[in-house]
């Protein structure tokens, strides 16, 4: 079931962004685009209603940031938001990451029945994947994204439902959050942002030009206007002057920030051991990954000075079962290649393997800012200068 449901997407995918051809293909194509004008119209008609208060927002007292993107995927959003939850902890507040944990193991359907059936009578406890001590799910159950920043920050509080005005709630009550940073919020307005930062990736920044089904638009580009910072991410240090024109026809106010996803180090998947990324030059290897865009991590690969002699992609958030890897694994040995390498965000979903014939290595990736560090140091000493505390007002 799982592989024809990942079938499926690939072959929407292909669909979308005119990588089939042929009758049926285009017939398709056709039919989206007009599903896509109905869907334009629900966003713009349910933000109005938001906008003019028909609809309610949920206000929790206390600084809510919202880290998201007018597309579908493939922005590099998780670096962003481990950069900023970071910068606000070691600025002294206490901060919660708000999740929904996309393609998380879902709760058992008796325990979803009974929480309906108890709705307002039950006490609502959403996935803790960190207390900002220790992690306490794995990847399955909390999805990938989620354990991979409360994996790597220590302080930092991660809960996950698709409730997340109620976790909001939950950090505060349990935790002593006095902020909130909504992971893919951009779209969440149940909940009252008090600043919205939205990505723009430098190398596709409004996917097609359609909205979702026949493109990758969540949201039209006008609605950029919303957010109070904007991240250009995946920048090569090239000229974004054209970008950011068309960025300012939308939103003439917010700071722009130009960043890159700068590789760090690897990392051995069985020993943890650290190797350089010098390690890579002239090494041949396989590349592993379910993630939006593979070319972009097959391109860092050889930028770095890999040769990627064979590649075996999956599905987005794809969750690898032991015989797939150990399949790869071999067919990487018979090609006598040097290691495996995967990403950070696909390592979490690798079952373990010990002492495996090709040593599998993954990426670690950290948020280089380029241009804008002025803009980006004022913002966080400003939200995070001594203050004096508040007691959060909860208005739910």
């Amino acid at each position: 079931m799982r592989r024809w449901i990942e079938g499926l997407e690939s072959f929407a995918m292909d669909v979308i962004m005119d990588r089939r051809a042929g009758r049926r293909a285009g017939a398709l194509r056709g039919v989206l685009f007009w599903l896509s004008g109905i869907y334009r119209l629900i966003v713009q008609s349910r933000l109005a209603l938001y906008r003019n208060r028909i609809f309610r927002s949920h206000s929790h007292g206390c600084l809510v940031i919202s880290v998201g993107n007018l597309t579908v995927g493939g922005t590099g959003k998780t670096p962003v938001v481990e950069m900023l939850a970071g910068a606000l902890q070691k600025g002294g507040r206490r901060v919660a990451i708000l999740s929904r944990g996309y393609k998380s193991v879902p709760r058992p359907l008796l325990v979803r029945l009974f929480e309906k059936l108890t709705r307002n009578k039950s006490p609502f406890v959403p996935r803790v994947v960190s207390d900002g001590v220790s992690l306490l799910l794995d990847s399955r159950t909390a999805g990938d994204e989620p354990f991979m920043l409360a994996k790597n920050l220590r302080g930092v509080v991660v809960l996950v439902d698709r409730d997340r005005v109620k976790s909001g709630i939950h950090a505060i009550r349990e935790f002593g959050c006095d902020t909130l940073v909504l992971d893919d919020g951009y779209q969440y307005v149940r909940m009252r942002h008090g600043l919205e930062i939205a990505l723009i990736d430098r190398q596709s920044p409004f996917g097609n030009g359609f909205m979702l089904p026949r493109g990758t638009l969540r949201e039209p580009p006008e609605n950029l206007a919303r957010a109070t910072h904007i991240f250009i991410t995946k920048c090569d240090g090239g000229d974004n002057s054209e970008l950011v024109r068309e960025i300012r026809r939308h939103n003439p106010a917010a700071d722009i920030i130009e960043c890159t996803h700068r590789p760090k180090h690897l990392q051995n998947f069985a020993t943890g051991e650290l190797k350089p990324l010098e390690f890579l030059h002239g090494l041949r290897v396989g590349s592993l990954c379910g993630i939006a865009v593979p070319e972009s991590f097959e391109g860092a690969l050889r930028q770095l000075g890999a040769s990627v002699d064979i590649s075996q992609n999956y599905a987005d958030h794809h969750r690898y079962s032991l015989k797939e890897v150990e399949r790869f694994v071999r067919r990487c040995a018979r090609r006598n290649l040097d290691a495996v390498l995967t990403t950070e965000k696909d390592a979490v979903r690798i079952p373990r393997i010990m002492n495996p014939e090709v040593p599998i290595y993954y990426l670690r990736v950290e948020i280089e800012i380029l241009s804008g560090q002025g803009n980006w140091e004022k913002f966080v000493e400003r939200l995070t200068r001594k203050r004096e505390s508040l007691a959060p007002q909860l208005a739910y």
